[in-house]
């Protein structure tokens, strides 16, 4: 069926088929950049966390940022972040790390508007392009004042044409939109967990110091003119 199909002829006359063509092509480019750049951010968030923390915990908090630096994984960024807000008060260290993710959040949601919008919106060019085909089938029975199937094929078969090749876009763009945005959450609720992991580390000497405060020795009792006071 397909190989005895005019596809330049189609795409020649039916603009509506240029419009689809266009924009599988922009879906693509910005699909394959999407994964570029994700997979030059990936990395193993358990092994960096233990890394940093060991430096933190031995007081080389400089070599801990540099390591942070060092990652391309977003967790290198946020806990960054998290010890760049060492000691200051808990709502200032709050901010800093919801600051952080989100910056992480719009970086890795770039272009995917795009690929969203094309996966609602490729049926419904799809749907003007029938509604083109029909026209145009229309249109030359009128001028031919016939309606045999050699005047009405032309216009029929754009009509299917424009609606598969919408659907063709849209379903792929559709289930890759949805990928990119399960992905995402993933690794910044990992992100997260692990930047918050970091930062309870890093006040446990405090705690304990208060801990250990809250627990030293009992006063010694109070002795005057030599008989214990009750």
């Amino acid at each position: 069926m397909f190989e005895n199909f005019d596809w330049l002829g189609a795409m020649r006359t039916s603009p509506v088929m240029l419009i689809i063509l266009a924009c599988s092509v922009m879906t693509l480019g910005f699909v394959l950049e999407r994964l570029a750049y994700f997979w030059r951010r990936r990395g193993d968030p358990d092994a960096i966390l233990r890394g940093i923390m060991d430096q933190a915990r031995s007081g080389s908090l400089a070599e801990a940022a540099w390591l942070c630096r060092a990652t391309r994984h977003p967790l290198g960024v946020v806990a960054d972040e998290v010890l760049h807000g060492d000691g200051l008060p808990a709502e200032a260290r709050e901010e800093k790390l919801q600051i952080a993710l989100s910056a992480q959040r719009l970086q890795f949601e770039r272009n995917l508007g795009f690929v969203g919008t094309m996966g609602n919106t490729a049926p419904l060019i799809g749907l003007l392009g029938t509604v083109w085909g029909i026209m145009r089938a229309f249109h030359d029975m009128a001028r031919t004042g016939s309606a045999g199937p050699s005047v009405v094929a032309a216009g029929i078969a754009e009509a299917l044409f424009t609606t598969a090749a919408g659907l063709m876009v849209a379903v792929p763009a559709v289930m890759l939109y949805n990928h990119f945005v399960r992905r995402i959450s993933v690794l910044l609720t990992v992100t997260e967990n692990h930047a918050r992991t970091l930062r309870l580390a890093l006040e446990e000497p405090r705690a304990a110091g208060s801990a250990r405060e809250l627990d030293g020795p009992a006063p010694r009792p109070l002795v005057a003119d030599g008989a214990r006071v009750a």
